[in-house]
C-alpha cells in the first residue's frame, strides 16, 4: 500500500473513531425521548439551550476510560475539566462550572482524581460546584458535567461547500506517557490557557467561522469527519497541512488528541483573519482542505487522492439526516429553549 493508503486505512480502524461509532447506537435508541421545545440538531460538541435574553446556555458531559482513570488518575482528573472545557470553547461559549461523578477503589484514587480536577480548575477558573463521590467500587471510573454560556454559537451542522476547512493546535508541549495525549496545558501558564481560550468566542461573535469541532481521541481526521458528516458535506482534505510538530509522524499526529486542537468551517473571506486571530497568541491555524458537495471525504498528499469516507454507504455518527428534536447523552447533544 501506498503511504496514504496505509494512513487511510489506519484511521478508519482507530480505536479513537470505534469510540465514535458507538454514538449511532445512542442516536437511535433515544429517537423516543421527549424532546426539546423546539428544533434540535443532534452531534454538537454541547447541548444548546435558548434563552429568553437572546443568549445560549451550553451544557456538555465527558466520560472517561476505565483503564484511562485507573493508570493515571491525576491526569484523568485534570483532564476531566480540561476537555469539558474545550466542548464550550468549540461551540463559541464561556465555560461557567463543572460537575463530576466519581468511584474509586480506595481513598488514594479518589484523591489523585481531585486533585486533578482541582489543578484543572484553579488554572481555567472554572470551579467545582458539586458531584457524586464514591471509594468503595471494584475500579476507578470518572464523568465530569459543565455548563456554560455563548452570545453567538458555533455548531457543526452549518459548513457549506466552498468553506476553507481549517485547524489549530496548540504545539507548545509534548506527549504524556506511551500513548497519543499530547499535553499542552499542565505545564503552560495558567493566563495563556484562558487567553487563547477566549479566541473561541471571538470567533463565533465575528462571524469568522461558521462551524467548529474541538479535536477529540478520534484525531484531527476523524473530527473533521464527525463535523462533515452533521453537516452533510464532503471535503477534499490534506493531513499532512495540519499544524503538527515536525518531529511527529503525521500518520501518529492524525490519531492525536490534542489538549487544544480544534477545526473550522471558514469562509473563505475569513481566512486571513483567522491565521491573524489566532497567530496573535502564537498559535498557527492553517487551512487543511475545502468542504464539497456530497458524502465522500477524500484525502490528498502531493500527486495522490484516496477516498477516507462515504457516508451515504457507511454513516459515522448516523446523525446528518436527524431533523427532529432529541435529547443524547455522550457527544450527540440537542438544543432548545428555556
Amino acid at each position: 500500500m501506498s503511504w496514504l493508503q496505509t494512513l487511510v486505512h489506519s484511521i478508519r480502524e482507530s480505536k479513537g473513531l470505534a469510540h465514535k461509532k458507538d454514538i449511532a447506537i445512542a442516536m437511535d435508541e433515544l429517537a423516543s425521548a421527549q424532546p426539546c421545545d423546539s428544533s434540535c440538531r443532534v452531534g454538537d460538541d454541547c447541548a444548546v439551550l435558548k434563552s429568553a435574553d437572546g443568549s445560549f446556555l451550553l451544557f456538555a458531559i465527558e466520560g472517561f476510560m476505565n483503564e484511562f482513570v485507573q493508570e493515571d488518575p491525576w491526569f484523568a482528573g485534570y483532564c476531566g475539566v480540561m476537555v469539558n472545557v474545550s466542548d464550550i470553547a468549540a461551540m463559541g461559549g464561556r465555560a461557567t462550572a463543572v460537575v463530576d461523578a466519581v468511584w474509586t477503589a480506595d481513598s488514594w484514587q479518589l484523591q489523585r482524581i481531585l486533585q486533578g480536577m482541582a489543578a484543572a480548575s484553579a488554572r481555567y477558573r472554572v470551579p467545582i460546584v458539586g458531584g457524586h463521590t464514591n471509594a468503595r467500587n471494584k475500579q476507578a471510573q470518572l464523568a465530569v458535567s459543565i455548563i456554560g454560556s455563548a452570545n453567538a454559537v458555533l455548531s457543526s451542522f452549518d459548513a457549506k461547500p466552498g468553506d476553507v476547512l481549517m485547524s489549530v493546535i496548540d504545539l507548545r508541549g509534548g506527549y504524556h506517557g506511551a500513548g497519543n495525549n499530547w499535553n499542552a496545558s499542565t505545564d503552560s501558564p495558567a493566563e495563556r490557557l484562558r487567553a487563547d481560550l477566549e479566541l473561541l468566542p471571538q470567533v463565533a461573535e465575528g462571524g469568522l467561522a461558521v462551524a467548529c469541532k474541538d479535536i477529540s481521541m478520534a484525531g484531527a481526521l476523524g473530527t473533521t469527519l464527525m463535523m462533515l458528516e452533521c453537516s452533510a458535506c464532503g471535503a477534499e482534505i490534506w493531513p499532512a497541512a495540519f499544524p503538527r510538530p515536525q518531529e511527529v509522524s503525521v500518520e501518529r499526529w492524525m490519531q492525536t488528541f490534542p489538549s487544544f486542537g480544534f477545526v473550522f468551517s471558514v469562509p473563505s473571506t475569513c481566512v486571513e483573519r483567522m491565521k491573524q486571530l489566532f497567530g496573535s497568541r502564537d498559535l498557527r491555524c492553517e487551512p487543511v482542505g475545502h468542504v464539497i458537495e456530497g458524502s465522500m471525504v477524500w484525502v490528498n498528499h502531493e500527486s495522490e487522492r484516496e477516498l477516507l469516507w462515504d457516508f451515504s454507504g457507511t454513516p459515522l455518527l448516523g446523525c446528518s439526516q436527524l431533523n427532529h428534536a432529541t435529547d443524547v447523552v455522550g457527544e450527540a447533544h440537542a438544543c432548545g429553549s428555556i
